[in-house]
């Protein structure tokens, strides 16, 4: 159990996969303006991420695996992770329309966030079981979640400051997601001391 909750708790603080690993920063950059578009996609992410993990280490360990079709890995999971993106997008068209248009082009765009695909193949890499796979994904979703709300708070704390012209747009965005990075780092010895 102790283990299961420094996966966790790690993939949320420690191992970000947006404010650690660089992964996912198409969306956090352009779904963070809004609150209620950031919640979405992040929900649409944890779901993605949870039944594309559930999928794919099946997979690899009792179809590519045995086989010795590992080097198919990466094509099996980005087939997945579509399949579901798709099953999203259209369960969202269907039952909550605002969101979907809110969304727009990002969610598409989750068949090519590498922090999903990222998660399951980190599964792989890290040799976890299917049960602390799954939980790994979890924490993967809800630290994407932790990020892109905490971050849509930043910029809309941007939107009302006086920055210089220079920095407008982008440029003070990414001075924002840096700091809000580097912030993270301090996690490392907390999550250890507590659960490792």
């Amino acid at each position: 159990m102790q283990n299961l909750l420094l996966i966790f708790f790690s993939a949320i603080l420690v191992n970000n996969f947006v404010l650690n690993k660089f992964m996912g920063i198409c969306p956090f950059l352009g779904v963070s303006k809004k609150l209620d578009s950031a919640l979405g996609m992040s929900v649409a992410v944890i779901f993605v991420m949870l039944t594309a993990t559930a999928i794919t280490w099946p997979i690899y360990n009792y179809l590519l695996l045995p086989y010795e079709l590992e080097y198919l890995r990466t094509i099996a999971f980005i087939l997945v992770i579509a399949l579901f993106v798709q099953l999203v997008e259209i369960i969202l068209k269907r039952f909550v329309p605002s969101l979907y248009k809110s969304l727009g082009i990002y969610l598409p765009l989750i068949t090519t966030n590498c922090a999903v695909l990222g998660v399951t193949v980190l599964n792989i890499d890290s040799k976890y079981g299917f049960g602390e796979s799954l939980v790994n994904a979890l924490g993967g979703g809800v630290g994407f979640m932790v990020a892109l709300l905490l971050f849509s708070g930043v910029r809309s704390r941007l939107e009302s400051c006086n920055v210089p012209k220079a920095f407008k747009g982008m440029p003070i965005t990414l001075v924002a997601a840096s700091i809000v990075a580097i912030s993270f780092a301090g996690f490392s010895g907390i999550v250890e001391g507590i659960f490792g």
